[in-house]
Parts: structure tokens; sequence; C-alpha cells
């Protein structure tokens, strides 16, 4: 049996559905939530928190995929942040891997984030999962501790952890600011990125993630190790935004805006991580996941933007 938390969310939904024609599948929905699931899967209600009681669940489970978090939230208006996600993303995760542990589960795999190494790269440079944490927002921070906590609930108990790092996960059913820019982009609006060459940045469609994280389900060298994910390819803003274009069937209108006033824009309308996550790199470097497990993205880029832009468009009518 598997238990998949956070099953009624972007990732969780798509493990579950992964999985349910092959596998013992038991699906973790928040109380009260949405309940969008496969059939034949059995499901539980709980709420991702320190004092949640999770043995119900976990009974007769083997391997927890855990999906379930207190996601990056743009504009927080919580008067402390960073406890938020502590008590959901830190607490709430030890308390379950605490459970799992005592009632005999064999594997913990964590859907961590690359926010724990970092919001940006240098030109040239690549995150990997040997580098040091350097997490800057709250939601990274909480993750980079939740990471923390796993490893030392492993070393006590025996209970294999599995951290997957992934970057921005895009694929249908895709939100926030990646179902804005197939708006703008389908509705022929120019945008101000055509000079956004330079920058590289790292992504990961969902059929991709999605496939690591069943392959690090049983593969005997995913034991206690970190693994980043992405589709192998790295993408300009600017090469992005055309590749979503002709995915869209609608060839996206860049202007050839100066980056340095994009920057300075931004900052002038205090949104000065838009800017800089628009022209600033962010790359990690998957030759480690490739090597120790064996694994390539199977998926092209172009492949899972017609996937995503086919799905959003059939949403349009």
């Amino acid at each position: 049996m598997i238990l998949v938390t956070g099953a009624a969310g972007f990732v969780g939904k798509a493990v579950c559905a992964s999985l349910s024609s092959s596998r013992q599948v038991r699906a973790c929905v928040r109380r009260g939530g949405a309940t969008d699931i496969p059939d034949g899967v059995d499901v539980s209600q709980k709420l991702l928190l320190p004092d949640e009681e999770w043995r119900d669940a976990l009974v007769g489970v083997k391997t927890v995929i855990h999906c379930a978090a207190r996601v990056h939230v743009m504009k927080d208006k919580s008067t402390d942040p960073l406890m938020e996600f502590r008590r959901v993303n830190v607490e709430g995760t030890l308390r379950l891997a605490n459970q799992a542990a005592s009632l005999g589960v064999d594997r913990f795999v964590f859907v961590s984030s690359i926010k724990v190494n970092g919001e940006e790269t240098q030109a040239g440079q690549s995150f990997s999962a040997e580098h040091s944490p350097a997490p800057v927002d709250p939601y990274g921070l909480s993750k980079m501790e939740a990471e923390q906590g796993l490893r030392a609930i492993a070393s006590k108990s025996g209970m294999e952890i599995v951290i997957v790092r992934p970057p921005l996960v895009y694929g249908p059913g895709v939100k926030a600011n990646f179902r804005s820019i197939m708006r703008w982009l389908s509705r022929g609006w120019p945008l101000p990125l055509g000079a956004i060459t330079d920058n590289r940045r790292s992504f990961v469609g969902m059929a991709n993630l999605v496939d690591l994280l069943v392959t690090c389900i049983d593969h005997p060298a995913a034991a206690n190790r970190t693994f980043l994910v992405s589709d192998g390819e790295d993408l300009s803003t600017a090469a992005l935004l055309q590749r979503i274009g002709m995915a869209l069937g609608m060839p996206a209108k860049l202007i050839p805006f100066p980056p340095g006033l994009l920057k300075w824009g931004g900052a002038f309308l205090g949104r000065p991580g838009v800017a800089s996550r628009l022209c600033g790199s962010l790359q990690v470097d998957i030759s480690f996941t490739k090597k120790v497990l064996g694994w390539s993205p199977p998926v092209s880029v172009d492949q899972e933007l017609h996937r995503t832009a086919q799905y959003w468009l059939r949403s349009q009518k």
C-alpha cells in the first residue's frame, strides 16, 4: 500500500492517477477538501498539522509519497509567515514521518523544493544536490528544516528517506503565473520580454516529476538520498514564451524591452521578485539523479507544453 498525501493537489493528484492502475493506493486529502480521486483508490482525510493522528491512514502502508504542504504564498497575510510554514511543513511533516516509522513504513518519499538550494544561479552554474542549502524565503527554509528532521528520523528508525527537489512544475491543470502566461499569449497580447534571452531556467513537466517519484518508490539506490529533477532542457524566458506560444498555436508577440528597465519597474512597483524570476537564472544539474537511478526524463519539454496547452484550451470552451 502506498499513501499519497496532498492527493487533491496539483502534484498529488497526478501521482495518484499514475499509480492507481497498477498499485494499491490510499489518497490522503484535507478534511473537508476535494475528493476528486480515481475509482478504486482508498481515501483518507487528514490535516498536515503538529497534532494530527495518522495511524489509521498508515495501516498497511509500506511507502509514503508526501506531496502535501503549505505552498509558497505570493501575498502572505499571516503575521508570522515563517511560523505558519514551520507549523505545517516542518512539524506536520515530522509528525507524519514519526508515526510512519513507528508503524513500520519502509520508505518515505518527500517532495521538497529547489528553493532549499536557493533562488537564483549565476550564469553557467547549476544547483546540485551536493550544494549547501541556501534558502531565502520562509517556504524554502521550512522545506530545508523538514529535510533535516526527516534525515534524523531515518537515522534513528531505519525508515528510508528519499528527497526530491523540483523547480517550477507545469503540466495539465497548472495554475498561478504559468496559467496567466497562457492566457496572455492566447489573447495575442504583446509582452515586453523579448530581450530576456541570456538567462536559463530549469522546469519540470508533471509527467517527468511523477515518473521520478514512482521510480523512487522501489529503486534500491534511492534510499536516503536527495535528487534534483528537471526536464533536462533549460530555457531563457523568451524561449519559454515562444515554445508556449507554439503549443497554443498562437505565436508569442514579444517586445525586446531592456531587462534592466524591467528590474527597475519591478522594484518601483514593489514586485522585485517577479522581475528577478523573469530575468534571472535558476538551473539544476540532474546528472546525479540520472547516474544513481539510471533515470532520464521520458517526456520532452515540447510534449509536456503541448499537453498543458491543450488542457488549458479545452478548459476555455
